[in-house]
């Protein structure tokens, strides 16, 4: 018999908190996001490149989440955007107040092209019983988003491991 909470077991395998992204995807968000690490991949830079290479601009694959990723605040919402959804409400419904992640893997599928719209999902994989650490007691969770454009093509998959904890004393 597990000792998650039923809500929180019945999340399991599920898709949740499915939501498209608020902006489309842009060249402006590109360059910059380039620009702030200094990628000079031509790709991204020469027309003439990306047109050979990946049949016109993309978005670097790291830059997923950007796409997907809610302002703080928008007047059409109610409550503040956050990214990971899932995540929040573990640490909300297991009492889990603080919290890591711990690894975090992409696998890519599909280019991100100008002018898309990204969607995206969470699909909670497992959680693990109550585990005490340096950090505190709490429970280890992987998370799974997927990535679509508005067809539907998987774009990305992310794997995400996290510790939500409460800190000892």
């Amino acid at each position: 018999m597990s000792d998650l909470p039923g809500i929180v077991e019945s999340w399991i395998g599920q898709r949740r908190h499915e939501e498209d992204g608020e902006f489309d995807v842009e060249r402006g968000f590109v360059l910059t996001g380039c620009s702030s690490v200094e990628n000079g991949n031509p790709l991204y830079w020469d027309e003439k490149v990306a047109n050979e290479i990946s049949g016109g601009w993309i978005a670097p694959p790291t830059m997923i989440s950007v796409w997907c990723r809610p302002h703080f605040w928008a007047p059409y919402r109610d409550e503040e955007g956050l990214a990971l959804r899932t995540h929040f409400d573990l640490k909300e419904r297991l009492d889990c107040p603080e919290a890591i992640m711990s690894a975090d893997e992409l696998i890519f599928y599909e280019p991100v092209r100008m002018g898309e719209r990204v969607k995206q999902y969470q699909i909670l994989q497992s959680v693990t019983g109550p585990k005490t650490t340096k950090l505190g007691t709490g429970r280890f969770w992987n998370i799974q988003v997927g990535y679509e454009n508005m067809k539907g093509d998987l774009l990305v998959r992310e794997e995400i491991a996290g510790f939500g904890y409460k800190k000892e004393g």
